[in-house]
């Protein structure tokens, strides 16, 4: 009995030096590295957590031909893709890093910025709640040293901002907000500090925003193709941006398109390409595509819940062009929807897999026309979440 026991005792230690050995430290690198909940096989990939800073010291392990296990804290692992993570040969890992303080304040007529100190660059998760609106953030790997959080008096979207000790290694924030609607914001590090800029409201108004039209796919990304007379999506999709940017600029508003022209753009720099103009909404327009023709309609799709309320707004307008409804889609696995940046929505306006559909597409006026009722939706999205 003596012997069995020792061996068992014996392949404990040998099992468990094997996985320390096992683990190693990378950092985050490259172009919007995303973490995922799992590694997923459909052609949006797995299901999205949230894009993170570069730098972020990575705990791994284990890993796949293209993806990498991160430990994020005891309870708690994601993936990324292994080309977005670089060896860290120096780093002296601790069990877990101090988090030190919280300072909130408004800068300018912008955005309120929270600022969290912390000894490492930790991995975090972020995500928006509404009734009541809030952004709720985990840091992983984390325990709290915060005897207090300083607050100006003069923020505008920042209404609170409280800490708790869910986990023996995670830390959960709580940003609650002043507005009636989640206008975006954007996480990044500067040094050890982890910083949050939550955008204020703008007027409620068409006039003087500043509205980002994605023209979907371009160059030698064709999108989908019509069922009858093989019109490629990209396009009408240009077709379409352009009558929807005239109409906007027509009503006062600076418009940013992601393409003018023919050409080849990838989502992800369409995205770091907006986030230098920092619009305060975006417009994706696509056309769909199903292996059953007699699919149709039009739909809206968002990724976070603080943005339905735009899609829903436009799906409504939308419906008034004689288009079966398809749906208002939440949690989409977009690239240009996983931004929390600014209210976005991807519309795809009909399906060209379905000859009524198609016919309606082709019609010299349709672009007009969607253009109207995209306008009139943002019209409604911007009066119901105007704060009182």
């Amino acid at each position: 009995m003596r012997k069995v026991l020792l061996a068992f005792l014996l392949l404990n230690i040998f099992f468990s030096i094997k996985a320390q050995n096992k683990i190693s430290y990378y950092r985050s690198k490259g172009k919007l590295p995303m973490m995922s909940y799992s590694k997923g096989s459909d052609r949006l990939g797995g299901a999205k957590m949230n894009i993170i800073d570069t730098n972020i010291l990575l705990k791994i392990i284990d890993s796949t031909h293209e993806f990498f296990t991160v430990q994020l804290s005891k309870n708690h692992t994601s993936y990324l893709e292994k080309e977005f993570a670089i060896p860290d040969t120096l780093v002296k890992p601790k069990n877990y890093y101090l988090c030190n303080s919280i300072n909130i304040k408004s800068i300018e007529d912008s955005f309120d910025l929270v600022s969290i100190n912390m000894e490492e660059k930790v991995p975090y998760k972020i995500w928006m709640e509404n009734n009541p609106n809030k952004i709720m953030l985990q840091l992983y790997g984390v325990q709290s040293n915060i005897n207090w959080i300083n607050q100006r008096i003069n923020t505008k979207s920042v209404k609170n901002v409280t800490i708790n000790q869910t986990e023996d290694d995670v830390i959960t924030v709580t940003i609650e907000l002043s507005n009636k609607q989640h206008w975006g914001f954007s996480t990044s590090y500067i040094h050890n500090t982890l910083n949050i800029k939550v955008k204020h409201a703008p007027k409620p108004e068409i006039k003087n925003l500043i509205i980002a039209i994605d023209a979907g796919h371009g160059g030698n990304n064709k999108g989908t193709i019509g069922s009858k007379t093989k019109i490629e999506e990209k396009d009408y999709t240009l077709i379409y941006a352009k009558e929807l940017e005239k109409l906007l600029t027509k009503k006062g508003a600076k418009v940013i398109m992601t393409r003018t022209t023919d050409t080849s753009f990838g989502n992800k720099d369409r995205i770091l390409f907006l986030q230098q103009y920092s619009p305060h909404l975006l417009i994706s327009l696509h056309f769909n595509a199903s292996v059953k023709p007699e699919i149709n309609g039009v739909s809206t799709y968002y990724k976070h819940i603080g943005f339905k309320p735009l899609a829903q707004s436009i799906l409504q307008k939308m419906l008034e062009l004689d288009l079966n409804e398809f749906g208002n889609i939440g949690q989409f696995n977009f690239s240009l929807n996983a931004i929390t940046d600014f209210p976005n929505c991807l519309v795809e306006i009909a399906f060209l897999s379905n000859e009524l559909d198609e016919e309606k597409v082709l019609r010299p006026k349709f672009p007009l026309f969607v253009a109207q009722k995209i306008y009139a939706g943002l019209k409604d999205f911007l009066k119901q979440s105007a704060d009182d």
